[in-house]
């Protein structure tokens, strides 16, 4: 039994809670009811309260640093609860472990409700390996779903990513222009959303990747009226895909949230669990991290950091005073001398890269910070978001020596890719978004570059960005057609020692409600195995 279809969830679950001696609990009794099979065992147990018991909310996983043998469990509450844990074990129903969960919590500044969270960690899981989880406290009903660990060593695996999402629901009653009175006013989505937001996790969820990186900009909280409810909407969304395979974020500038902590990420913050970085405060905890799955070192990283552009709530450029750096330049250093990695790719949210006019535009600080340390450390891809269409470079190592740093093509084959040569930029921000920048693009190719930012604006609190226009010889490839859509890869890690392994990508047009999908592009990147 390796597949999620390949075995009955519900007498399954049921063996699970038996196996592991809570089948009588309270916690369960709405689910033995439900299933039928235990009307005595239910009537033992006390009554749950749903008034005072809030449901289980926003399943979701992670991967812990090591992706063969690490995962977290998290759900969310806007009540708090008692004993929260998660059991897990085989698919058949094996009981393998109980393990509590943490808890963690902030509280909205704008709307002064604390949001629980519950983040269960397990390890010492079998590499590449089928799971059945439930996820539960006291007097809810559990959750269960499945989940897969990533293989370890060379071996072939998937993954997806976008970012730009927003969520498909309405939460804002529309104001009506100065003297037009409407009677019942409808809703509206204030966070940039689209019907799109859900059917990109549709779309994901025919492809079953192994995991997603989401590049930043989940929800757009930071613009809506009720900030939690944005993210409830997010999670009722996602955790149709996030509960089966981990949805691995980085932050992006609308991840921050004013008054939400310091620098604004403790919403953020709260609902993810990711792996532990060298370098981080409790300002910055979760901010950056790296796991392993396969031969592959994914890193995250968070650009507001080193980016001019004054594009959240609050302007917190510089905000780890080097740490992340630091952090980043060890990782990727370590990353590059390990020879059972052979490829690197980095997830994070601005870009060094685009070609569309009238919109956010490439940052000069990820130039100056960032693009250094991937040529110097080999780094084979990088998957942003920030811009709301796709398009993607040619292999890039070097810069001109000019205001905007322009990145140098290594070669302009758009087939197949050799990483070894250059670093492939790809800009995938059409995760649901409804104000997309496909129809933006400079023809011929050409790139503003934020090189600074002007004095505050006292009318709207943000810093002007100043652009320097430049030509875009590296860019490749660029989707001007569809405004939706997400890449998939799949890594095929060969089959001789100091042989060849290749990612094969597809970008894949998001065309209509329940994921239909249309390839855009195929494409191959290819590097020398380090064994």
């Amino acid at each position: 039994m390796t597949k999620d279809s390949e075995f009955d969830l519900e007498l399954s679950r049921r063996k699970l809670l038996a196996a592991a001696g809570i089948g009588v609990a309270a916690v369960v009794a709405a689910s033995v009811i439900r299933t039928g099979g235990a009307e005595a065992a239910a009537s033992e147990a006390p009554a749950a309260d749903p008034v005072n018991t809030p449901p289980i909310a926003g399943l979701h996983l992670q991967f812990g640093a090591d992706a063969s043998s690490e995962m977290v469990v998290s759900w969310h509450t806007l009540q708090p609860v008692k004993n929260p844990r998660v059991v897990l074990g085989q698919l058949d129903g094996k009981f393998e472990q109980t393990v509590e969960a943490t808890p963690a919590s902030y509280t909205d500044a704008k709307h002064g409700r604390v949001v629980y969270a519950y983040h269960a960690k397990l390890g010492g899981l079998q590499a590449d390996h089928a799971y059945l989880y439930g996820a539960m406290h006291d007097g809810a009903e559990p959750e269960f779903a499945t989940f897969r660990t990533a293989p370890r060593g060379r071996a072939p695996l998937s993954f997806t990513s976008f970012g730009d999402q927003g969520t498909p629901t309405l939460g804002k009653k529309f104001v009506p222009p100065e003297g037009v009175t409407i009677a019942n006013p409808p809703f509206v989505n204030d966070n940039l959303g689209s019907p799109a937001a859900g059917d990109t996790t549709l779309a994901v969820e025919r492809l079953k990747p192994l995991f997603h990186l989401f590049n930043g900009d989940l929800c757009y909280a930071n613009l809506a009226e009720d900030r939690v409810r944005t993210w409830w909407d997010f999670w009722d969304n996602n955790s149709r895909s996030a509960r089966k395979r981990p949805w691995m974020p980085s932050a992006g500038n609308h991840e921050n949230e004013l008054g939400n902590g310091p620098i604004g990420y403790q919403a953020y913050q709260t609902y993810f669990s990711v792996p532990d970085a060298a370098g981080q405060t409790e300002v910055t905890r979760g901010l950056w991290y790296a796991f392993t799955a396969g031969s592959m070192r994914v890193i995250s990283i968070a650009n507001d950091d080193v980016c001019y552009q004054d594009g959240g709530n609050s302007y917190v450029r510089g905000y780890s005073q080097g740490a992340q750096k630091a952090w980043l330049e060890k990782e990727l250093a370590a990353a590059r001398d390990n020879h059972d990695i052979d490829w690197i790719i980095v997830c994070m949210h601005q870009v060094a890269i685009s070609t569309a006019d009238m919109f956010n535009g490439a940052d000069l600080g990820i130039r100056e910070e960032w693009v250094p340390l991937f040529d110097r450390y080999g780094v084979d891809l990088v998957v942003c978001g920030h811009e709301h269409h796709y398009e993607r470079s040619h292999p890039i190592r070097g810069r001109e020596s000019n205001a905007t740093l322009t990145p140098l093509p290594a070669a302009t084959t758009t087939d197949v890719i050799d990483t070894t040569k250059g670093t492939v930029h790809m800009v995938i921000g059409g995760g649901g978004t409804s104000v997309p920048s496909n129809q933006l693009f400079f023809n011929p190719p050409a790139c503003r570059v934020i090189t600074a930012v002007g004095e505050v604006d006292p009318k709207t609190g943000k810093r002007p960005p100043v652009y320097v226009k430049e030509l875009a010889p590296w860019s490749a490839v660029r989707n001007a057609a569809h405004a939706y859509g997400f890449a998939a890869f799949a890594l095929d890690p060969g089959t001789e020692r100091g042989g060849t392994t290749t990612i094969k990508v597809t970008y894949y047009d998001v065309v209509g409600p329940d994921g239909q999908i249309a390839p855009f592009e195929t494409f191959t990147l290819q590097r020398p195995r380090r064994d």
